[in-house]
């Protein structure tokens, strides 16, 4: 089954004879930049048939909790930190190799999840984001509509959900 790598990586299959330091130069990349998008991987042990990600830039951000972000056109520091409810200073801590004056298109980011708890309403639960996971596809897998699931969660962004976000979903 094909390894689920963050945005602008791509999966390979280690082979006889790979290390770090030989991927890095095959794919002009960093061991820090591997070992960054691959952080449950032992550096000194890679086993033949393991898949890893490869970053497609040369810096990669360290993300523990595996929220990347891609820069789109006309992105800013400011306006990635509106979209994800996280203040600049927290985006820039986390990402302390970008360039706020000089962001590219593509270039992947790490969005840090600084959520408070959530308490639901009487008649719902919480529910932690997975990967894939749209309001839309909450709505059909809860039995409700886009709109009750806005109306549970009046202060989430349901265009910039992150894995492992707690929402409330009604109960079955």
């Amino acid at each position: 089954m094909p390894r689920q790598c963050p945005p602008n990586t791509f999966a390979y299959t280690i082979d006889p004879g790979d290390t770090l330091y030989s991927l890095a130069r095959r794919y002009n990349t960093t061991v820090s930049a591997l070992v960054s998008a691959n952080p449950n991987i032992n550096p000194d042990n890679l086993r033949i048939g393991e898949q890893i990600c490869v970053p497609r830039q040369e810096r990669f951000p360290s993300c523990p909790e595996g929220n990347f972000y891609t820069v789109r056109a006309s992105d800013t520091l400011y306006s990635i930190a509106r979209r994800f409810n996280i203040s600049v200073d927290d985006l820039q801590e986390a990402n302390p190799f970008v360039e706020p004056e000089t962001l590219q298109i593509g270039e992947v980011i790490c969005i840090p999840v600084a959520t408070p708890p959530v308490t639901c309403p009487e008649g719902a639960r919480s529910y932690s984001i997975q990967s894939g996971d749209t309001f839309y596809s909450l709505a059909r897998r809860f039995n409700t509509t886009v709109d009750n699931l806005r109306r549970l969660n009046s202060g989430i962004n349901p265009d910039a959900l992150l894995i492992d976000q707690v929402i409330c979903v009604p109960e079955n």
